[in-house]
């Protein structure tokens, strides 16, 4: 049922329906509140020149509720409706055949890459183009209602003005406090004559606007709804003083009314605002400030100058994300699911309980002037909606994707973030639920897990995942080192590396302890302990020793960067010796068995496996598409984890029968990048075509799914590996671009620079607009 969410990062977002509900509340850090709140609504009202009101509906396709707003009349017919969602922005259209209107409601959040004021911004705005196709004008009104939220102790309101640049911002405020928290929606209607719309469009008429400070939504409802039937416009009074009782609601509206002539068209603007300028998690210790107040402030008026701005800004944003958007809209080679699952699986940017929240004080004392989290604060979102932990490591190595392509400062002060904490130790005794061994919360040199559970005190107490041991994980420390060598790659910070660069040591110190038998690889230890958690490895492992592979060759890069020459020989001895274990120990020819324990099934066929030695690369992915891709679900569901080398699913463990969406995505992007376009394209569509087409779980991708009737962990963080795909593509874009200039200079007197140069790079970059873009 879900469809764009509203709002920027980290603030708190409301889920819309693609039938126009307000249903999904993620105000409260980790907590998600799955209402439809029938009180949330849009109301159209149309009348005529002589002042006769011949259509008001609810724009909703629900039936009356049983709860309150009896009079109101419901059951807009979705045969008449259309849904689009792209997000940032979602359009919905609603076609009124028989007043010859038709309504188009957009809806914007400004969610901008590289973007980091406007993006982090609470709230979203409601563009309605307003089309009149009849002989004669109309009076079109477009009404918002909305109610205080559950767990309210005590609401009020009131109601505001604003001078805007174009006209005026005119609204009500909702106040409400949920546990000693001040929350406050906005409602905003801008008040205008005339102007320019989307494109040029020129929209005709006085957009008049009018409110209602207060009324019960339990209800019914009368006095709004014949108030607008009256005249298409509401009483407007003033708000009243009195606070409700707890247990108490209340609701609001606005009305935007537009007169539109004959065959015209009319626009009504409205923004939803909401602002909760502190936070406090669950263990009720810390007090955070949201990173939105460093520009408007945590006084009661923020809310309205949120919903001000955004009135005058949003045309700007949407120029802004068409900016983004476009070079991959149309990009002709590029098919059209991709790009719509492209955008819209970066709706957990912000709906992935993300909190953006400025440094503690205290705390930026004691950085080094290169640190950048002062600048752009602390970012973390959470594994899933239903796996309720931040930053969960692991996961994000996949989902990083976004981030440092997208809004790479956050990506950064994440690591900062991590590699803090990495050095740290948390000796607190505890029992992992699995086993019921003892151990401690967090060793020194071990990359945490995660940063906290939102129930907890996140940023204070990592590692809130207590099923297993995690500070044994064999891949937490790898990832870490390898995502340090990656944001490099983007970042170009030399400040950032040498950074990172002791951290880096000492997490790669630790892993050498796990080559138990010093062969140059290291073990798994029959337990859980890397991102399968269900599914054990035991020795070395295709999964981990191929990281631990990749890991040792960045260090060998890192390290001839910063001229750590005992460092650099230290680790390209190991990386030779790991290679050729790699090799003897899990390559059977074909492609490198899950692990070494001899059980049947240690020969599975992984779908998540790096690969080594250009002479095997091709042979692994042509496998893996053969058997994992194909064979499973007829190549309709993307990669299986594991499968046998006799075609049948592996089904040893949970996991390793399951399809994970990220890790489909990861391995699409390695097909792209190494020439399997149409391959990469193919595994990563049966995702798409499942999830949103199939099942209906768009805007909460799962981790994972199953043949047939199952999912697991709804909402999740990994899919956002997607982008790692048109990062891949770009690469093979370029690569090719490069080859066709190898070519055109062959016949030239002057050398040929090496393509693999930077003056080569820039020479095939120079000669493409599109692909310098």
């Amino acid at each position: 049922m879900y469809g764009v969410p509203l709002g920027g990062i980290g603030s708190g977002t409301i889920g819309r329906g693609f039938r126009g509900e307000f249903c999904r509340y993620q105000m409260v850090p980790g907590i998600y509140e799955y209402h439809t709140v029938m009180a949330n609504q849009f109301i159209v009202t149309i009348r005529d020149p002589k002042g006769n009101t011949l259509y008001q509906k609810v724009l909703s396709i629900h039936s009356k509720s049983k709860k309150g707003l009896g009079s109101w009349d419901w059951g807009f017919s979705g045969a008449d409706a259309l849904y689009c969602g792209l997000y940032p922005r979602s359009w919905t259209v609603y076609n009124i055949k028989e007043q010859s209107i038709r309504l188009i409601c957009r809806q914007i959040s400004p969610v901008i890459p590289h973007n980091y004021k406007d993006s982090c911004l609470p709230v979203g705005v409601f563009v309605w183009n307003i089309e009149n196709h009849n002989s004669e004008p109309r009076d079109v009104s477009i009404s918002l209602t909305f109610k205080n939220g559950t767990g309210s102790r005590e609401c009020w309101s009131e109601v505001w003005e604003r001078n805007l640049e174009e006209g005026k911002a005119k609204g009500v405020v909702l106040h409400q406090t949920i546990k000693s928290l001040n929350l406050r929606y906005c409602l905003a209607v801008r008040e205008k004559v005339g102007g320019v719309g989307c494109n040029g469009v020129i929209f005709w008429g006085l957009t008049a606007h009018s409110h209602c400070p207060g009324f019960d939504p339990t209800g019914p409802g009368d006095s709004v709804w014949n108030d607008l039937k009256m005249d298409g416009e509401l009483e407007s009074k003033e708000a009243p003083l009195i606070k409700t009782r707890k247990g108490e609601e209340r609701a609001v509206a606005v009305c935007g009314k537009c007169s539109i002539g004959a065959n015209k068209s009319g626009m009504v603007e409205i923004a939803l605002a909401w602002d909760m300028p502190q936070i406090v998690f669950k263990s009720r210790g810390i007090t955070h400030t949201r990173r939105y107040t460093r520009w408007f402030g945590d006084e009661q008026t923020a809310a309205q100058e949120i919903a001000s701005y955004a009135l005058d800004s949003y045309k700007r944003w949407e120029v802004e994300i068409e900016n983004w958007q476009n070079p991959i809209l149309q990009d002709k080679d590029l098919p059209d699911w991709f790009k719509s699952a492209i955008f819209n699986e970066l709706y957990f940017i912000s709906d992935g309980g993300s909190v953006w929240l400025e440094m503690t004080p205290s705390l930026n004392t004691t950085l080094p002037a290169y640190d950048t989290r002062p600048e752009y604060g602390r970012f973390a979102y959470l594994e899933s909606h239903e796996y309720r932990m931040y930053n969960t490591y692991d996961v994000h190595f996949y989902a990083s994707w976004a981030l440092v392509m997208l809004w790479p400062e956050l990506q950064k002060s994440l690591q900062y973030d991590m590699a803090q904490w990495t050095t740290s130790a948390d000796l607190t005794p505890r029992t992992h639920l699995f086993r019921g061994n003892k151990g401690v919360r967090k060793l020194a040199n071990a990359v945490p897990h995660d940063i906290g559970d939102p129930e907890d005190e996140p940023f204070v107490r990592v590692n809130a995942y207590q099923i297993h041991d995690i500070s044994y994980w064999k891949d937490l420390n790898l990832k870490f080192v390898l995502q340090v060598y990656r944001d490099h790659t983007f970042f170009r910070d030399l400040d950032h590396l040498t950074h990172m660069w002791p951290v880096c040591r000492a997490v790669m110190d630790r892993c050498f302890s796990y080559d138990r038998d010093g062969d140059g690889l290291i073990e798994n230890e029959g337990q859980a302990d890397q991102t399968y958690d269900s599914w054990v490895m035991h020795g070395p492992s295709a999964y981990c020793c191929s990281l631990w592979v990749a890991a040792l060759a960045v260090m060998v890069e890192m390290a001839s960067e910063l001229k750590d020459e005992a460092e650099e020989k230290k680790f390209a001895e190991a990386l030779a010796k790991a290679r050729v274990a790699l090799q003897e120990k899990l390559w059977n020819g074909k492609y490198y068995k899950f692990d070494c324990c001899d059980a049947p099934h240690s020969h599975s066929i992984m779908a998540d496996q790096l690969v080594f030695r250009r002479d095997c690369v091709k042979s692994v992915l042509e496998l893996l598409y053969e058997y994992n891709v194909q064979r499973f679900n007829n190549g309709e569901m993307g990669a299986v984890n594991g499968m046998n080398p006799d075609g049948s699913i592996d089904r040893y463990t949970m996991q390793s029968e399951e399809m994970w969406v990220g890790v489909t995505y990861g391995l699409a992007a390695t097909m792209i990048y190494e020439g399997m376009v149409e391959q990469g394209f193919k595994t990563a569509e049966g995702v798409y075509r499942t999830v949103y087409e199939k099942i209906g779980q768009g805007f909460e991708t799962p981790e994972a799914l199953y043949g047939e009737h199952k999912y697991r962990a709804i909402g999740y963080m990994r899919p956002l590996s997607i982008w790692s795909m048109y990062h891949a593509y770009l690469q093979q874009k370029r690569r090719k671009m490069a080859e066709a200039c190898q070519k055109s200079y062959s016949n030239a007197s002057s050398p040929v620079p090496s393509m693999g140069s930077e003056e080569g790079v820039n020479l095939a970059l120079d000669s493409s607009s599109d692909v310098s873009k």
